[in-house]
């Protein structure tokens, strides 16, 4: 069993930042590739990025790309998420995701522990 837990959310202005962080415990870290995805009421739950288990590879949403970053720690067993030049559309409740599955999946269906989410709100 992998134990996730999201921190870092909150209200943020258009055009600002937050760094969205997510504490792995239970199994070995490395051993798990890590994902964020994001989902709004109503609509199904959306792909943000992924990384790899060394942290090597990474992939992102078009959405986000070049304003979003993924990165890991495996010496403290988290994954962050930095976001910036964030937009009313980013608003939604992110949820980090654990997968075995080697490299960086952009599948929900591939992983297999989660989070409990964090809210974020970005006014316009």
């Amino acid at each position: 069993q992998v134990q996730l837990v999201e921190s870092g959310g909150g209200l943020v202005q258009a055009g600002g930042s937050l760094r969205l962080s997510c504490a792995a415990s239970g199994r070995t870290f490395s051993m798990y590739g890590m994902g964020w995805f994001r989902q709004t009421p109503g609509k199904e739950r959306e792909f943000v990025a992924a990384i790899s288990r060394s942290g090597i590879s990474t992939v992102y949403a078009d959405s986000v790309k070049g304003r979003f970053t993924i990165s890991r720690d495996n010496a403290k067993s988290t994954v962050y998420l930095q976001m910036n030049s964030l937009n009313p559309e980013d608003t939604a409740v992110y949820y980090c995701a654990a997968t075995p599955i080697i490299g960086s999946r952009a599948n929900g269906r591939d992983y297999s522990y989660w989070g409990q989410g964090t809210q974020v709100t970005v006014s316009s």
